[in-house]
């Protein structure tokens, strides 16, 4: 079976794809493979984080790996956080304060239109190929979680769906969610 790194520390996002890939391929984390460190992440694009995150991992390994970068860009903040989304708050703040922060950024605010967007980069033979999902939903004005999902999950909820992504089951979220989508894409590609 094909195995990949995949260049994240983020043990949720590793959870989340090896369900989605279970079969296809073996999905290794950088930790599994042997490798720490900071990676960088300061492209103003999601695909240039991606990227970059895949090349270091390639650099060090020469290893097919793949990297994902994922924004929640919110209208009435003209996109923003984006490709900030892991930092909205600061450098080293929590999914909570990232949280807080959006909710504060649109108290008040009627218009609560939100997209997720996920970018893959695999590295494949030295070969750089991008998969890219999005979703289109709701931020809402305060968590609802069943202890489910990371980052904006809690206040997430998607078009045509009455609960946020984390009141969901994970396979549900995984076929509709912006990196399950990617991810679907990544998946096809695979299998071919």
């Amino acid at each position: 079976m094909k195995r990949l790194i995949f260049a994240t520390n983020n043990k949720h996002k590793v959870e989340e794809v090896k369900a989605a890939l279970q079969g296809y391929v073996e999905i290794v984390s950088l930790a599994e493979a042997g490798l720490s460190g900071e990676i960088p992440e300061t492209a103003d694009t999601l695909q240039g984080n991606a990227l970059q995150k895949a090349q270091w991992v390639w650099d060090r390994t020469h290893t097919d790996c793949f990297a994902d970068d994922t924004g929640l860009e919110v209208d009435a903040l003209g996109g923003a956080p984006g490709v900030y989304s892991a930092r909205y708050a600061g450098e080293h703040c929590s999914f909570d304060d990232n949280i807080n922060k959006l909710l504060a950024a649109l108290d008040g605010q009627a218009n609560r239109c939100a997209d997720f967007r996920t970018v893959i980069c695999l590295i494949e033979n030295g070969e750089k190929k991008y998969f890219e999902g999005r979703v289109d939903g709701q931020i809402l004005t305060e968590r609802h979680t069943n202890g489910e999902g990371f980052g904006y999950d809690p206040i997430f909820m998607p078009n045509r769906f009455a609960v946020s992504f984390a009141e969901m089951p994970l396979e549900v979220k995984n076929s509709i969610s912006h990196r399950g989508l990617a991810v679907a894409k990544l998946k096809e590609y695979l299998s071919k």
